[in-house]
């Protein structure tokens, strides 16, 4: 709020300090982010990261937006804890705008679909860990025709799933299958799944960053591909 205010009419927080005041990354280093109008004389503070932007609000047909300057306008800017905040799909857009880590941003998107939060316009993988989206840009890099991702199976929830070929690939972390309880499941979900018709590998991390070429060549193999895009 301190930032806010030190930045006069109009400042809003923005870009990752938006984020982690919708809880959408954990606490950031460095300075606060807070946007002003382009107009703004403010200069910028020790502290105070300042970005200046036009009118934080944008030509839309929808009753349901905020009006802002004497015109119908996208909902771009709002409260949180009383501190004037970009909103959530106006946060993302900002940290895809000045190239934020990738894999914050999915994060971000992941945390806010989680939460329920409001996402107008922003496009996500369907994906729910880093390690989910790394199998993605997987098959993406290998030219692997793109699966439905979580997809419901009977009473089993798969990470990834070719409906064609009957595939499903299933993704695991040691931090989430170290425990006994998930251990039986996981193996409990596969022979469900095999009995049903379905195809199930499942690949580790570990496996992942050691081994990647040797997964796309498996799962390649599974889809019945003739070559592997390498």
């Amino acid at each position: 709020m301190a930032a806010v205010l030190a930045c006069g009419e109009g400042a809003v927080l923005s870009h990752g300090s938006a984020a982690v005041l919708w809880k959408l990354l954990k606490p950031l280093d460095g300075p606060i982010h807070v946007s002003v109008p382009a107009t703004s004389g403010r200069s910028a503070r020790r502290g105070i990261h300042l970005h200046r932007t036009q009118a934080l609000a944008e030509s839309s047909p929808s009753s349901s937006y905020l009006q802002q300057g004497g015109r119908r306008g996208r909902l771009l800017i709002t409260r949180r804890d009383n501190i004037p905040v970009t909103t959530v799909a106006r946060t993302i857009e900002d940290l895809r705008r000045i190239e934020f880590p990738p894999r914050l941003v999915r994060r971000a998107i992941r945390q806010a679909e989680l939460s329920g939060l409001r996402l107008d316009g922003v496009e996500s993988d369907g994906t729910r860990s880093d390690l989910e989206a790394a199998f993605l840009d997987l098959w993406r890099r290998h030219r692997i025709p793109p699966p439905e991702v979580n997809v419901k199976l009977g009473r089993w929830e798969v990470d990834f799933f070719w409906p064609a070929q009957r595939l499903v690939v299933e993704a695991d972390t040691w931090t989430y299958h170290r425990g006994s309880v998930a251990f039986e499941d996981d193996h409990a979900r596969d022979l469900d799944l095999r009995a049903a018709g379905y195809t199930v590998l499942r690949f580790t991390d570990r496996q992942l960053e050691e081994e990647p070429i040797r997964i796309a060549r498996d799962v390649a193999r599974a889809l019945g591909l003739s070559q592997l895009d390498c």
